[in-house]
């Protein structure tokens, strides 16, 4: 069941295995038990909300959003901000569910797709996908606070270090860096500059894995992957049965 769902786009298989030991979901009527199954025909509920299942193993839809600022990656904001999904192409079955999020002034790349559980393996920890952010500073930072954020930093959610560090120039007082790291806690890049007592004053990611944002691709705009495309990336995250025991290929740490 978790598995379906995830595939059906209404979440990772995590948060549906949580989903289904709260209680939350259930097939026919009845709440839906952890390794259970489903087949065409039955109505499962989320949440008391009656949701349309895939079957099929046609391919998830992936697209690459240039998220401009002032957008939130989330559908339930109690200040009803405008949010990333409303800009997403229509679907007939199933939702868009983003790879990771971008807080409410960070711009750039934003990764999407129809499968909840191919969201899932783009942010397991176990890809080490790189994520890279241009960032604008007021004013240079010293060599030793470079090598700060390299060695690491200590946040409320514990260490936190860059895995590069180079400076992308600038002009007047405004200095510009590009920084890459290979996880995607809140506000992390913000928080481990603030540990060394300075302020971002623009945030921007520009590349997310193997996913680069495209130079003509403006805010707001949608670019949404090929079918080609697409195959590959299951086949470099082992989600095709033929591969899915041997590891992935270009998506490792580099």
């Amino acid at each position: 069941m978790h598995k379906l769902l995830a595939q059906s786009g209404v979440g990772s298989r995590r948060e549906m295995e949580g989903l289904i030991a709260a209680g939350r979901i259930s097939v026919n009527g009845q709440a839906a038990q952890l390794g259970q199954t489903a087949s065409p025909g039955d109505r499962v509920k989320v949440n008391g909300k009656l949701v349309q299942l895939r079957f099929s193993d046609r391919l998830p839809r992936v697209v690459i959003y240039h998220k401009p600022e002032g957008e939130i990656v989330s559908r339930n904001d109690p200040d009803h901000r405008p949010n990333v999904f409303t800009s997403m192409p229509r679907i007939s079955a199933g939702r868009w569910v983003a790879v990771g999020r971008l807080d409410f002034n960070t711009s750039g790349l934003l990764l999407l797709t129809t499968s909840g559980d191919l969201a899932n393996r783009l942010m397991h920890p176990r890809y080490q996908l790189i994520r890279e952010y241009a960032v604008r500073i007021l004013g240079e930072l010293s060599d030793e606070l470079r090598q700060r954020l390299l060695d690491g930093v200590e946040l409320d959610d514990g260490p936190a270090q860059f895995a590069s560090f180079q400076a992308a120039g600038g002009e007047g007082a405004n200095r510009w860096y590009r920084v890459t790291l290979y996880e995607g806690r809140n506000r992390e890049v913000r928080r481990m500059f603030e540990a060394v007592g300075v302020v971002v004053s623009r945030l921007m990611r520009v590349r997310y894995g193997p996913f680069v944002l495209p130079p003509g691709l403006k805010r707001g705009q949608v670019l949404e992957l090929s079918e080609a495309e697409v195959k590959g990336l299951l086949a470099d995250l082992g989600m095709f049965k033929s591969g899915a025991d041997r590891p992935p290929r270009r998506l490792l740490r580099r």
